[in-house]
Formats: C-alpha cells, structure tokens, sequence
C-alpha cells in the first residue's frame, strides 16, 4: 500500500511526514510497549537530532546521509546521557527526570546561536544522496524515507524477538524476577533507551529534511505528549500499533487544522479519552485481543 499510496493520490510530502512520525512513535513504543519505561523527554532526542542534522546539511555542507547518520547518533549519545542520570529510577520518578532533562536540552535549543532560536531553522537543503540520487524530487524522497522507515521497523522487530528482546519483555512484566535471574536488568534498560533514543534521532532528522527546517516545537515538552498518545492510542506493546496511532494523530492534525484552528487539539483529546474508555489495549491490542478470543473459542 505505501508503494502504491502516492499513485493512488498520497501527497508525498504528507506520505513522508507520516511515516517520519510513525518511525518516531515506534522508536517510542521500543522503550514503553516492550520494556515498561515511560519517558517524558523523547522530544529532546527528536528536536536536538533534528538541528544538528540540519545545520550540518545547511551550514557545514554535508551530504544527506551523513546528516542523517550525525542525528542519529547525537540521539544515541543524548539517550546514554539521559539514560545514566534516569535509568536506576522508576515510575513516576523515572518519568519526571526525562522531562527535566528534556527541558533543559528545550531551553539550550532556545539560546543556541545555530539554532535560530525562535524562528528555528529554515532552508535546510535536501542535496544528492551519496552524491548521486537528487532528492529535490518529493516522489524520489518519498521512496528513500519508505526504505529507511522499513528497515527500521524490521530491525525492530527483530531486536524485539531476539533473546535481547525477550529480556526486555520479561524486565517489563517482572523486574524482581529478572534480577532474581541473575540479569543485569540496569544495563539492559540502558540499552533499550539508547536504542529507542537512536532512532528517535533518525526520526528527527529524517523530518529535517524532508521538510526543510526545524523548530522549537519539535523539541517541546507536547512533543513527547503526542508520542505517547501515538503509542497509546495504536496499541503499546504491538509492532503495527504505534503505526496506526501515528497516522490517525497526524492525519487529523492535517485534516483538521485549517477547518477548526486550534481546536484540533480538542478533538484529538476527546478521541483519545474514548479510545481510553472503550479501547484499553489500543486500536491494534483489542484487534489482536478479539482474535485470541475468537481462536480460544474455536479451539
């Protein structure tokens, strides 16, 4: 289907800030659906990763790869740093650290020079992959991002299933138990952060250039907001739940924003709030729940 979309009528530009944003939500989902920790501070690896990326495209010259490579691994590199101060925290504690620390990278992306400050960046170009394929064109984008985002979920989903993975799991359902194992469930959480935090990075910068520019909104506290409500609203603990979540928060947002204005904000919460209320485990979840059901019935 997303070969086909922009066929079909996509706008790709609308395609590719979609799928930027369902890589964002699944990077999200790695850390809260499949390992149990609840990050407030995801926005700062998205936002920061997304101006190095661009000022290095614009300001330095690099190619587009290169930038992309640079802002996932300032996204890897934010997370280790958040991940040693946070991780021996849980619950709520945990939570508020990587607000606070996110914060603080907000107020830093507020004063930087190179940022642009409240203007944020602009102009940032999308030059020659490996000097070679122009990606002036929104179609030839639009690929590049749908092969970057496809890999990315595959690598997901193999960590996922790995034994690393199941660790993750088992840490999520029962930490005593895991430390009882003989698990070093501390590193273990640390590299789930950092992982989560590398492609959140990605993520970032991919929108960069996809769209050219950068700003505070992507590194404010409402943008960790909207990952969890992707998250939550898909299905947390599902491979194709954040997806979906994703695509029906930024689809509204872009259907609605120029009908009711600020209200869009309403609408979205109002939909989360029933979702809550009548879809506990997510979209995906109760899909997948309904099916259980109906096998254990057949059986």
């Amino acid at each position: 289907m997303a070969l086909v979309a922009p066929m079909l009528g996509l706008y790709p530009v609308f395609g590719m800030k979609l799928l930027c944003f369902m890589l964002f939500a699944c990077a999200f989902n790695l850390l809260l659906g499949f390992t149990g920790l609840l990050s407030f501070g995801h926005a700062a690896f998205f936002g920061f990763a997304a101006y190095v990326s661009g000022w290095l495209v614009k300001a330095q010259g690099w190619s587009p790869e290169l930038g992309l490579v640079a802002g996932t691994l300032t996204g890897a590199g934010l997370g280790l740093v958040f991940g040693l101060v946070a991780i021996r925290r849980q619950g709520i504690y945990f939570a508020m650290i990587t607000l606070a620390l996110s914060q603080m990278v907000f107020f830093v992306c507020l004063q930087a020079p190179f940022t642009g400050g409240e203007d944020g960046m602009q102009g940032v170009p999308r030059g020659n992959l490996f000097g070679l394929l122009p990606l002036a064109s929104d179609l030839t984008l639009y690929y590049v991002v749908l092969a970057i985002f496809a890999a990315c979920f595959l690598f997901i989903m193999r960590v996922v299933t790995s034994p690393f993975g199941q660790v993750l799991k088992m840490i999520r359902e029962n930490e005593p138990r895991a430390i009882s194992l003989g698990y070093e469930v501390d590193r273990y959480k640390l590299m789930a952060f950092v992982l989560s935090a590398a492609l959140t990075g990605l993520a970032g910068s991919l929108k960069t250039i996809v769209m050219g520019f950068a700003s505070l909104t992507d590194v404010h506290w409402s943008m960790s907001g909207e990952v969890i409500l992707m998250s939550l609203l898909g299905g947390v603990g599902t491979f194709f739940g954040p997806v979906l979540g994703a695509g029906v928060v930024i689809a509204l947002q872009n259907l609605l924003a120029d009908k009711v204005g600020a209200w869009v904000t309403v609408i979205i919460g109002a939909i989360f709030v029933v979702c809550v209320l009548a879809f506990r485990k997510g979209i995906v979840g109760e899909i997948q729940a309904w099916r259980d059901r109906r096998k254990l019935k057949a059986a």
